[in-house]
C-alpha cells in the first residue's frame, strides 16, 4: 500500500494568493512612483497577509473570508481594464488570477478536507 501524501487542497489557494500578489507588484512598480506604488501595495497585501496563516493552516473560515477578499481584486481589475488602456495587460492579469483564486477557494471549501 502506497503511503504518498495527499495534496492539500489549500496548495492551489496559496500559489494563486502569491501569484495574485506578485502580479499587483509588477503592475504598479512598472506603472507608478515608488511612492505611489508603495501606498497602493501595503494596501492591496493586508488583507492577503492576514489572512495568510488561516489559509495555510487550512482553517474553514478564513478560506470562506478569503472568498470574499477576492471581490475588490476583481472589481479594481476590472474597472482598470474598461478605463485604463494602458493598464489593460496588468488588470485582466488580475482579473484573471483572482478569477481562478475564487473557483480555488470554492473547490477547496466544497472538497471538505479542510479543518473547523
Amino acid at each position: 500500500m502506497s503511503t504518498a501524501p495527499t495534496p492539500s487542497p489549500g496548495r492551489p489557494v496559496l500559489t494563486l494568493i502569491a501569484t495574485l500578489l506578485a502580479v499587483l507588484t509588477v503592475w504598479h512598480v512598472r506603472r507608478y512612483s515608488a511612492g505611489a506604488a508603495a501606498i497602493a501595495l501595503s494596501l492591496l497585501f493586508t488583507p492577503w497577509l492576514l489572512a495568510l496563516p488561516g489559509v495555510a493552516r487550512g482553517h474553514r473560515r478564513t478560506l470562506q473570508m478569503a472568498a470574499f477578499l477576492t471581490t475588490p481584486y476583481l472589481v479594481y481589475g476590472l474597472t482598470e481594464v474598461l478605463a485604463n488602456p494602458g493598464a489593460r495587460v496588468y488588470a485582466g492579469m488580475t482579473v484573471l488570477t483572482a478569477f481562478a483564486l475564487f473557483v480555488a477557494i470554492v473547490h477547496a471549501l466544497r472538497t471538505g478536507a479542510l479543518q473547523r
